[in-house]
């Protein structure tokens, strides 16, 4: 079996490496500031997920930030993308957004946007800002899905149906924007079963890409109580990497895997504290696809 891995997709695309520069305009979330909920999803931190974003005033402080995290990957001949990472990144003011992102769509350095969101915070006049940019240079949207079970979503205090999912997609596509999914892998109560069938429902919808996601149990979450009280357990090492080999045939060879696993923030993590070898995770997962035929489009495997 073969995979689309992100580093084939942007080296045909582009014609060299690309890195996304993780970036943090600051900002909020429907499900933080009481309009949908308040506290976030049970795994969300303080940080909204951007607990690698780059620091700063301005945009270039905040993409040199970016850069010194990723230096020693960084070769000569590399681009960027600019990722809109933390909390949710179409939630505020047309005018703020269009403000941010044709700074970042007019930076020389910059090769194409990705932008995190939730699939209820695409309202038409932002779908149309970002078709517009998408004219200039590549944007992506990145849509929180993390489960297709309405249960598992009640669980975890994602406070948006599958229904919203499936629309944004949809619209997005109708204005010519791509579509990157997050899946979350371990999340409470959810079986193996559970996360077939989400993998399965983002290729029937007809996702571009997907990055799936260990579940990090981080400090200062409602997830990090319910690990403490014995209400959770994580995956192991060797149940993501089965997951892993369970999942990837169910995706269309033509959706771009954009990550097979993910870090937490070593100052952060609770569990699985074997999720910070990184080299280790690699190696277990690319062992386990080379025993399980699982061919992987690039030598170099998805972070």
């Amino acid at each position: 079996m073969y995979i689309n891995t992100f580093h084939r997709a942007m080296q045909q695309r582009f014609g060299k490496k690309m890195y996304r520069l993780a970036l943090d305009f600051g900002g909020t979330c429907p499900n933080r500031d009481g309009s949908k909920g308040v506290g976030g999803c049970i795994f969300c931190s303080g940080a909204g997920a951007g607990n690698f974003a780059g620091q700063g005033e301005s945009l270039a402080e905040k993409l040199a930030s970016a850069k010194a995290r990723i230096r020693k990957k960084i070769g000569e001949n590399c681009g960027y993308i600019a990722y809109f990472q933390s909390f949710t990144n179409t939630y505020a003011p047309l005018p703020d957004l269009r403000t941010r992102f044709t700074e970042v769509i007019e930076h020389p350095e910059i090769d194409a946007v990705s932008i995190a969101t939730r699939p209820d915070c695409l309202p038409q006049e932002v779908l149309d800002l970002l078709a517009e940019l998408n004219r200039r240079k590549p944007v992506w949207v990145e849509l929180g899905l993390q489960t297709a079970n309405e249960e598992t979503a009640a669980r975890i205090h994602r406070c948006y149906p599958l229904s919203d999912y499936d629309s944004a997609v949809t619209a997005l596509h109708r204005c010519g924007i791509e579509v990157i999914t997050h899946l979350i892998l371990g999340l409470p109560g959810e079986t193996a079963a559970d996360m077939l069938a989400s993998v399965r429902h983002t290729a029937e919808v007809g996702t571009d890409g997907v990055k799936l996601q260990l579940l990090h149990v981080l400090k200062n979450t409602a997830l990090a109580q319910l690990y403490r009280t014995g209400a959770y357990e994580p995956l192991t090492l060797a149940d993501y990497t089965d997951l892993l080999c369970l999942l990837l045939p169910q995706i269309p060879k033509e959706t771009v895997i954009h990550r097979l696993t993910g870090d937490g923030d070593k100052r952060e993590l609770v569990a699985p504290l074997w999720s910070a070898d990184k080299k280790r995770v690699l190696n277990t997962i690319n062992r386990a696809f080379r025993e399980r035929d699982i061919v992987q489009g690039s030598q170099y495997p998805p972070a």
